[in-house]
């Protein structure tokens, strides 16, 4: 009688200058999926890095049949980087992960049994603890995640993109094909049946990161207007405000003309041109980001290239 063969578990993370963690970490992912039960493949996509990644990449691969590798022509961006290898999966579960250690590669023995055993569509790794990081980083988070909330109704408070997704919810999640990509707002828009597992992010072993401040808030703007198009409907309600407010100041310096107490009022002036001129800038501001992520989609570029590829021989038993 032939036995079932144990379900394919496909493992996407997105390297960018990752040449210091690489040969620990793809030690410690086949470690610990190896404690599964399962078979597994694992797809590492290189975003452009200018180190020896992708030479590491390429040595690990000659004694690890089950690596499917692919090396982008330039650096694209994390998100993007995933595409490419949700792309590619072949799993009857796919796990996604960051490379830098700060993932811990424990959790997924944990994360493999939840999905077997509770027949979730999707199990997330939530962040108890940031780990490590600066003041200014931790609010800047912290305003992104109340505002995202606030705007379109998306709770992403402790949600990182450390999870796994079975293959509906992979499926589902491709037919989403803009360009403008926010994979773990993509992904609770979803919706499907989540379970959650708590973790503190450690230190990195080694290297730096690579998020910087204009990266991370490239990444907020991207959020907020994919999920959001209420900062356009401020532009109209503060315009009605305004309108408002000048019918009323409009009254008041009629009556003060006509009754003959009006006086040179030239900080009022200025200060209203000052608010009005800087209300204009912020309208265009938010319209014009808007016609970019427009602009972005309507060129129908591909989301990413492939320069390089590593080809596994079959996933691992």
């Amino acid at each position: 009688m032939e036995t079932e063969r144990p379900p394919l578990i496909s493992l996407v993370v997105p390297l960018h200058k990752e040449e210091a963690n690489l040969r620990g970490f793809l030690s410690s992912v086949t470690s610990e999926l190896g404690k599964t039960g399962c078979r597994f493949e694992l797809i590492i996509v290189d975003d452009g890095s200018p180190d020896d990644t992708w030479k590491i990449l390429s040595d690990e691969a000659r004694t690890m049949s089950n690596l499917h590798g692919l090396r982008l022509s330039r650096n694209f961006g994390k998100e993007l980087a995933l595409c490419a290898g949700l792309e590619r999966s072949r799993g009857d579960a796919v796990i996604v992960m960051d490379g830098d250690g700060q993932h811990p590669p424990g959790l997924l023995p944990e994360m493999v049994r939840l999905w077997r055993t509770t027949g979730a569509d999707i199990v997330e790794a939530v962040k108890t603890k940031r780990g490590p990081e600066s003041f200014s980083g931790r609010m800047g988070a912290l305003l992104f995640y109340v505002v995202l909330n606030k705007l379109a109704g998306v709770n992403l408070k402790g949600v990182s993109d450390f999870k796994l997704m079975n293959r509906r919810a992979v499926d589902a999640w491709q037919q989403m094909r803009e360009r403008n990509v926010f994979f773990r707002g993509m992904t609770a828009w979803l919706g499907f049946t989540h379970v959650k597992i708590p973790f503190e992010v450690p230190q990195r072993t080694a290297g730096t990161t690579s998020w910087s401040f204009p990266t991370r808030l490239k990444l907020a703007l991207t959020g907020i207007s994919a999920f959001s198009s209420l900062p356009l409907q401020f532009v109209t309600i503060a315009g009605l405000l305004f309108f408002g407010f000048s019918v009323l100041f409009g009254i008041y310096t009629l009556v003060l003309q006509l009754t003959g107490r009006s006086v040179s009022g030239f900080a009022t002036v200025i200060l209203l041109l000052l608010i009005i001129g800087s209300l204009l800038m912020l309208s265009l501001g938010i319209i014009g980001e808007y016609l970019a992520r427009i602009y972005e989609e309507v060129k129908g570029r591909p989301r990413y290239v492939i320069a390089s590829s590593i080809e596994p021989s079959s996933p691992s038993e």
